[in-house]
């Protein structure tokens, strides 16, 4: 390869090397000497900048024009940065440099054995990623280019792009010193990309360490990366590669190489590839665990999460990762929120959505929409303003700063706009396909991205404000009582879940530590929200009612705790019960024994009450799909046979509510039906939640609520046959890989009985909130003896 001042090839270099050709190059030569399959290429050194600056003697002007900056200005900005960017270009090659440049781009050839090789140059900032500071493309790229002349010029406006308005802002914004940041060029041969895009070893909207998250586009990826087309993604489960989660988009647009001359142009994808791309899944099933095993030996590399850039050449076949950084806006499971909001929409705020999409940086913010339309007009936004545009952008990084939140027609997760916008703390969604039609300059919205959310107005309840709050809440300002209440609990393997009935107090128990609602019922919704009975409200074509009143009820709930999730339990009243509501003795008949009679399931199923059940599921499905509450799941009460679930499955299908890796369906295992078919059960749903007050019932033959046979001592949970009953469900669960939790105060009235289902394997349990914190600790207690019990018998 030759001896040279002011180049260096990927297989010289390493992680150590950042000072010399900047966070790409030194990652490039990481991952080349650690086998991974990367484009060959070189790097101009940050000294060949350096020298550049200092024989063309442009130093001193640069730093007077930069003195000179309104950095909040946005056209004096632009107008400073482009001067120096003038300067730069009209400054020569120094003589010397340009010899070695040229003698490393026909090395290259001759490697490749490709004449006028087309490669990839692209900035290197020696400040770019680095731990501390994600620079997010603020560089630019420059693609297809060919021939030694073609080569040196893009080296110098790699040089240029070091003074590009966004860059230089961003470098003021985070402190970094302008003449301490240099820029290396690395030059790399050209994939010829038949699919590529961006993939992050952790997930970076939520922090969740243990997932993946890959998006995937046609063409060059630098139409994911800039937000030109909203991509696919998928959610992996790092451990196994298992999809949790997929979104398929509309692939209208892809960026591909000119036909003549160097450069790239977007086309449809609908004309270039065939309409069947726009809606189809990209990548493979074997390239996203491909990409998966890449993403976890990279990270392996580096010990800690990364942002990789991938391709897969259309002629090769073979995968090629492109870059790697560190990812630098986890935010450690914490949301990052505006500071002048909170949760929106509590019970007396209607909620109207105006527009959703992928929530790219979570948080909540209030204030009137600005829509841009064309980068000429950042100038108009000011503090607070909502930025509505088409597609991300990192030259709107100036503006970014400046809004309350953004939204954007196009885009994904992981473009340039979504990565600052996590980084600046702003809130932003992306890929909406129709905000700048649908939300109207000046108009007052409410933008929840921590769930991809847009709604009418400002949906946020005004704080109280009375001396008696302040002073009740004068102290948890600087240290929330919510996360004083986690940071005591201990930490258990079993989750610790709480039970709940009226939402209007979910607000009392929040702070509560437990790791979601096992069991929401909805009844208190039907008899104090609603009041009317289902049917007759069928019957009067007052449905709209239940569906709004339902999903207000769970909305209040879901979006409190979010994203811990909710199981709600579809009603369960029984017929004596259904017929205190309102207009409930025209439709419900006299049973003898309701406990054991027509509820639950087959309830739903029955022609009397089926389009009163349909009401419930659209009530969930508008929580879920209008107000974005994906930690909202189902569950279904007092089953007893498969082919009645079979028939629930149709009606939930024909109601737009199917079984995915972001809505789980359980059932309530009370009945002894279920335990004797938990293996037929079980392949049909994805949990258990068992209802040991009903179970011990039915097992026992014990009325639960006969004061005789209670004192006697018949109904207890810890009887032979229940504890063998659940051990059947647990063990059922588990075999087909499916949860298994409880309900019920057993395990927090008595600590053995807890052991029994913690050494069990019982996945979680639900208590009613004034036991959560006990029962946690409880848990935690037998779950150290356990462990502690396993190590005294090893010896």
């Amino acid at each position: 390869m030759g001896t040279y001042t002011y180049i260096r090839w990927f297989p010289e270099i390493n992680r150590n090397d950042i000072p010399l050709v900047g966070g790409k190059g030194a990652n490039l030569g990481e991952l080349t000497q650690n086998g991974v399959v990367v484009p060959p290429g070189f790097c101009v050194t940050a000294l060949a900048y350096r020298d550049f600056i200092r024989v063309s003697g442009l130093g001193a002007s640069i730093e007077n024009i930069i003195q000179s900056i309104d950095f909040e200005n946005t056209d004096d900005l632009s107008q400073k940065c482009e001067e120096i960017r003038n300067l730069i270009m009209g400054a020569s090659f120094p003589q010397e440099m340009a010899k070695e440049v040229k003698e490393a781009y026909n090395s290259l050839c001759a490697q490749t054995k490709i004449d006028n090789l087309q490669v990839a140059v692209r900035s290197s900032a020696t400040a770019e990623d680095l731990p501390d500071a994600s620079f997010a493309g603020q560089q630019d790229t420059y693609l297809h280019i060919s021939g030694t002349e073609e080569v040196l010029k893009h080296v110098q406006k790699c040089w240029a792009s070091l003074w590009t308005a966004r860059a230089t802002y961003y470098r003021e914004k985070q402190d970094f010193n302008h003449f301490e940041v240099a820029l290396s060029a690395v030059v790399q041969k050209m994939v010829r990309s038949e699919k590529s895009g961006v993939m992050f070893t952790a997930n970076p909207v939520t922090s969740d360490i243990n997932q993946i998250m890959i998006n995937a586009s046609w063409g060059l990826g630098e139409a994911v990366v800039s937000g030109v087309v909203t991509p696919d993604e998928f959610i992996l489960e790092k451990d196994h590669l298992d999809v949790v989660e997929k979104n398929i988009a509309e692939k209208n647009t892809m960026i591909v190489e000119k036909n003549s001359g160097i450069g790239t142009v977007k086309v449809a994808v609908k004309d270039f590839l065939g309409p069947d791309k726009v809606k189809m899944q990209c990548l493979s099933d074997m390239e996203i665990i491909i990409l998966g095993k890449a993403g976890k030996a990279i990270e392996a590399i580096y010990k800690s999460p990364q942002d990789i850039e991938w391709a897969l050449d259309k002629e090769t076949k073979e995968l090629y990762i492109l870059q790697a950084r560190p990812i630098t806006t986890l935010k450690g499971g914490e949301e990052s929120v505006d500071q002048n909001t909170a949760a929106p929409a509590q019970k007396e705020v209607k909620l109207d959505v105006l527009a959703r999409g992928l929530a790219a940086s979570p948080g909540i913010a209030v204030g009137k929409v600005l829509i841009i339309h064309d980068l000429n007009e950042i100038a108009r936004v000011k503090d607070g303003d909502i930025l509505i545009t088409g597609m991300t952008n990192p030259d709107m990084v100036p503006a970014m700063r400046k809004a309350a939140a953004v939204v954007t027609d196009e885009g994904g997760r992981t473009c340039h706009a979504a990565i600052v916008s996590r980084e600046l703390g702003i809130p932003c969604i992306v890929g909406t396909k129709n905000g700048t039609a649908v939300l109207s300059e000046g108009m007052l919205v409410t933008v929840d991205a921590t769930r991809g959310v847009v709604f009418n107005g400002n949906v946020i309840p005004e704080k109280k404000d009375s001396a008696k709050e302040t002073a009740s809440h004068s102290d948890t300002a600087a240290f929330p009582i919510e996360d004083l209440a986690y940071q005591l609990a201990p930490i258990t393997g079993t989750k610790i879940y709480m039970n709940l009935g009226e939402p209007s107090i979910i607000d009392r128990y929040k702070q509560l530590p437990f790791d979601g609602i096992g069991l929401m019922r909805t009844e208190f919704i039907f008899t104090n929200m609603v009041g009317i009975h289902p049917m007759y409200l069928v019957k009067t074509g007052q449905g709209k009612l239940l569906v709004d009143k339902m999903s207000e009820g769970i909305t209040t709930v879901a979006q409190a705790i979010y994203p811990r999730p909710v199981v709600v339990r579809m009603s369960d009243f029984r017929t004596n019960e259904f017929r205190g509501l309102k207009g409930g003795e025209e439709v419900e008949p006299v049973e003898n024994n309701p406990m054991i009679g027509w509820r639950g399931v087959s309830r739903y199923i029955s022609p009397e009450y089926e389009a009163g059940f349909r009401l419930e599921c659209q009530a969930m499905r508008k929580v879920r799909e209008e107000y974005g509450l994906v930690n909202v799941w189902m569950m279904l009460p007092f089953v007893r046979t498969t082919w009645e679930l079979e028939r629930v499955l149709d009606i939930l299908r024909s109601e737009g509510l199917e079984r995915s890796s972001s809505f789980k369906l359980w059932i309530m295992a009370e009945v002894p039906s279920v335990v004797f078919a938990a293996e037929e059960f079980a392949q049909m749903v994805d949990g258990f939640s068992i209802g040991s007050n009903d179970l011990t019932q039915l097992v026992m033959g014990v009325d639960r609520d006969s004061g005789i046979l209670n004192n006697m001592g018949y109904f207890d949970e810890r009887n032979i046959s229940v504890q063998r009953a659940i051990r059947i469900l647990i063990q059922a669960a588990h075999k087909y890989g499916k949860t298994c939790s409880i309900c019920g105060q057993g395990p927090s009235l008595y600590p053995d009985f807890a052991e029994f289902l913690v050494k069990e394997g019982i996945d979680s349990m639900s208590v009613n909130p004034d036991t959560v914190a006990y029962t946690r600790k409880l848990v935690a207690a037998v779950e150290q003896r356990i462990i502690l019990n396993s190590i005294r018998n090893s010896k």
